[in-house]
């Protein structure tokens, strides 16, 4: 098939998954595409932007919006990323609503929901089920179309271990129109290598550094060489330059000795060789952006 054309037949469309912070979005989009296309944490509001995953079959292709958790913005930063996964509501052909198996139906779960009504199709998805009893999920079915109103399907679903997402799949792919490929075969996101690699960055970062590391730093990429195209095979030569809003805070991402910044960088760069398949030389450095998620310009020269 050829892209952007529509085959008789061949159904695509996009869908938005939305829900609080933490409760699996990331990592339920990646299992759907088959693929990491989205860093993952324990920390809330670890996405802060909208990013795309695209699984293609013989007879479907399914475009993904894995969007930040709707939260209670206390920054400029915060407003941004909740009014960009509300965005992603207007034109989608499916939203499916993310929640916890294993925690109470909350406000939040029901704030978001009010948001979803308009869709044109929504599911409910309830996640974490590996880690939640079976009389959990059993409750959380039972309560969900009272406090959170009707839904076209209702899918228990562990994004950890894949139990339920062929069940998820099934009811998405039912729902799609018949439209074009968007996206060629075999690519799994619209996600510049540099966007990637920052991300990488900051997720290894959030993993070294742990319950240490500011939740307030940002990472942007920049090629080295930029005028150069890297040869067939080449080594992919990027600079992670990652913002902190204190000086006091410098010190906690660099590490005693620099121990810090070397092994997420030594991490990052070899997941992302192996997702691209390339040698990567990437250089980290850390800078202070004082009150960076706080100030509109800052916000605005790091893409946010």
């Amino acid at each position: 098939m050829t892209e952007g054309v529509t085959e008789d037949g061949f159904r695509s469309g996009f869908v938005a998954v939305v829900g609080r912070p933490n409760v699996g979005k990331s990592t339920l989009v990646n299992r759907l595409v088959g693929r990491k296309v989205a860093i993952t944490s324990s920390r809330p509001q670890t996405t802060r932007t909208a990013i795309r995953g695209v699984r293609t079959t013989a007879t479907t292709q399914i475009v993904f919006l894995d969007t930040p958790g709707i939260h209670k913005p206390r920054t400029p930063l915060g407003e941004r990323t909740n009014a960009r996964a509300r965005e992603t509501l207007d034109d989608v052909d499916v939203v499916c609503l993310v929640i916890e198996a294993n925690a109470p139906i909350g406000r939040g779960d029901r704030f978001i929901a009010e948001l979803t009504e308009r869709a044109s199709s929504r599911i409910l998805v309830v996640n974490k089920v590996d880690v939640a009893g079976r009389a959990e999920v059993v409750d959380h079915l039972a309560l969900a179309t009272d406090q959170l109103g009707e839904f076209e399907a209702y899918v228990p679903v562990s994004a950890v271990t894949g139990e339920g997402t062929d069940a998820l799949v099934g009811e998405l792919e039912a729902r799609l129109p018949e439209g074009p490929r968007y996206f060629p075969e075999g690519e799994v996101t619209d996600q510049p290598e540099t966007f990637l690699a920052a991300e990488l960055v900051r997720e290894q970062l959030l993993r070294v550094a742990r319950d240490e590391l500011p939740h307030s730093i940002a990472v942007a990429v920049e090629p080295l060489d930029e005028d150069e195209e890297p040869a067939a095979g080449g080594r992919l030569r990027l600079r992670a330059v990652i913002r902190v809003e204190r000086e006091s805070q410098k010190g906690i991402v660099i590490g005693k000795g620099g121990s810090v910044l070397k092994e997420a960088g030594t991490n990052a760069r070899h997941e992302l060789e192996s997702l691209l398949g390339v040698p990567v030389h990437l250089e980290t450095v850390v800078k202070v952006d004082r009150d960076w998620q706080r100030r509109p310009k800052s916000l605005d020269r790091l893409g946010f």
